[in-house]
């Protein structure tokens, strides 16, 4: 059955909310992706049980913290997700489980914390999410590997001090595959066209990553891509619309954002200050998107 024209119009308002050029040079990247929202969140709408993926460290001078940009959204899909009855849980290494947990905590908890060593080996954790039955993998905001085998953030550093390959969860299990990035530098990029990333994102050649997916969202912020997914997820799923629109609001958002910053002193992966912020942009700027983004997953129209 073809999705009512309403729904096609509410999915095409999320996309258009999230996935924007902030100022990356991302347009190129989110055009290719276009409509993967859309398929991630029909593929989403049937998971039986969600492992999700995140944590991006901040080494930068006298900064060494997780960002704020990844944990918060994905604490609150996660959450949303558990509430509408589909068992949830995080994987993060340790330099960025702090940050995971107290945004998990500010969602509303009911989600699972799976913290690895960043050298310990992911056997172990890949033989649980088997052992569950995870149905889908989503990553969020999660450095990936580049050509070379490194993970790079988008200044062409090499984090791998401070990054387990979690991309080996990724791929590991039977499960879908879905991504939400930013930069080009995170799980699931692998999947544009080859050397897109390269031509069109400072330092793309660097820091591309090579670890593909099965559905792709490149959002403005990639805590944007998680609310837009929550979004869509509301419209594919009208009986779990409600419960997801209560996670949809400008309130929550910046509660988990600042419970990162007050209890695990994560900070703004573009400023990297220590402030409730995300990429730069304040509250004044999230918060308006995510109530609209709220709006449409209740069915309402626009202010």
């Amino acid at each position: 059955m073809s999705p009512r024209k309403s729904d096609v119009e509410r999915i095409a308002a999320i996309e258009a909310l999230v996935c924007r050029d902030v100022g990356r040079k991302t347009a190129e990247l989110i055009a290719a992706s276009a409509g993967e929202l859309a398929a991630a969140a029909r593929s989403l709408a049937g998971a039986t049980s969600v492992g999700l993926i995140t944590g991006f460290f901040v080494p930068r001078g006298e900064v060494a913290a997780p960002e704020t940009d990844g944990p918060v959204g994905t604490a609150l899909l996660a959450a949303a997700l558990a509430a509408c009855g589909v068992p949830a849980r995080i994987a993060v290494d340790t330099p960025c489980a702090d940050a995971v947990r107290a945004a998990v905590d500010a969602a509303g908890g009911g989600v699972a914390v799976d913290e690895v060593g960043v050298d310990e080996g992911l056997g172990r954790l890949i033989a649980d999410w088997r052992s569950i039955g995870v149905s889908h993998a989503v990553a969020i905001e999660r450095c990936g590997r580049s050509a070379d085998g490194r993970p790079r953030n988008m200044r062409g550093v090499d984090v791998s001090p401070w990054t387990a390959p979690l991309d080996d969860l990724f791929l590991a299990g039977p499960w879908t595959r879905l991504a939400v990035g930013d930069g080009g530098n995170e799980i699931g990029m692998g999947k544009l066209p080859p050397g897109l990333i390269a031509r069109t994102v400072p330092n793309g050649e660097k820091i591309a990553c090579v670890t593909s997916c099965d559905q792709l969202v490149v959002a403005g912020v990639s805590n944007w891509g998680a609310y837009g997914l929550m979004a869509a997820l509301a419209v594919a799923r009208p009986d779990w619309a409600a419960k997801i629109a209560t996670f949809l609001t400008a309130e929550r958002d910046l509660a988990v954002t600042r419970a990162t910053v007050d209890k695990a002193g994560a900070v703004d992966g573009v400023t990297a200050k220590r402030e409730a912020t995300v990429d730069g942009f304040g509250p004044e700027i999230h918060g308006p998107l995510i109530d609209e983004l709220g709006r449409i997953a209740r069915g309402q129209a626009a202010d």
